[in-house]
């Protein structure tokens, strides 16, 4: 096999996978590369026999739990600077991030981690809210558990496939890896955009001041 991924392993492939896991809402990297692209190629390492896949679930789980901490430390203390500089001024996300909040409280933190524009965003604008530490804790671990163990396991499935339709045909590995990528990738940035659509939906669906009881 001949792609990047035979000389990415050990030590390396954990510190990688956990520090774009890590920052996605603990420096907003999110913004850049979501972390469930990363949580996915763990997988697919541990599939591989690069890394041990019940490690690389327990890297994946931590650095989200931590870097989600760390983001609402940050919005606790810079929430108000922050909203008001890029890439955060003016962006839609941020007010229906407040609004959903505001609506929810703590399932909303849980809710944000499924949501690929919302996991960069909920932390921070946790910490800015107010919202106590403990209860954000309790949420934000659920929620990490709950998703890095999803996408790791996804990422490994997709790897196992990969590894067995490879020993039968051989000289093709390459190219059926290639489409595996491209197809883990195309699937993440669909359902990026459509999740930052739902969940804008899902933060205003009470806009004109009625609840319907």
């Amino acid at each position: 096999m001949g792609s990047w991924l035979e000389h990415f392993h050990g030590p390396v492939a954990y510190l990688v996978c956990g520090l774009l896991v890590f920052g996605e809402a603990a420096v907003l990297l999110g913004f850049v590369i979501p972390g469930e692209t990363a949580a996915l190629i763990g997988g697919v390492l541990a599939s591989l026999h690069h890394v041990n896949l019940v490690l690389m679930v327990a890297v994946v789980v931590v650095c989200a739990i931590v870097g989600d901490s760390v983001g609402y430390e940050v919005g606790k203390l810079l929430g108000p600077w922050l909203v008001e500089h890029r890439p955060l001024r003016g962006h839609p996300g941020v007010n229906r991030g407040q609004d959903l909040l505001a609506r929810r409280g703590g399932p909303a933190v849980f809710l944000g981690r499924w949501l690929a524009l919302a996991r960069a965003l909920v932390p921070g604008l946790s910490g800015m809210s107010g919202m106590r530490y403990r209860t954000f804790l309790a949420y934000n671990a659920l929620g990490g558990i709950l998703w890095g163990t999803a996408y790791v396991m996804i990422g490994y499935a997709a790897g196992t496939s990969y590894a067995a339709v490879a020993k039968t045909v051989g000289i093709y590995s390459l190219a059926i890896l290639g489409v595996v990528v491209v197809a883990v990738v195309t699937y993440v940035m669909v359902r990026r955009r459509r999740q930052s659509r739902k969940w804008g939906e899902a933060a205003s669906p009470g806009a004109d001041g009625t609840s319907g009881t």
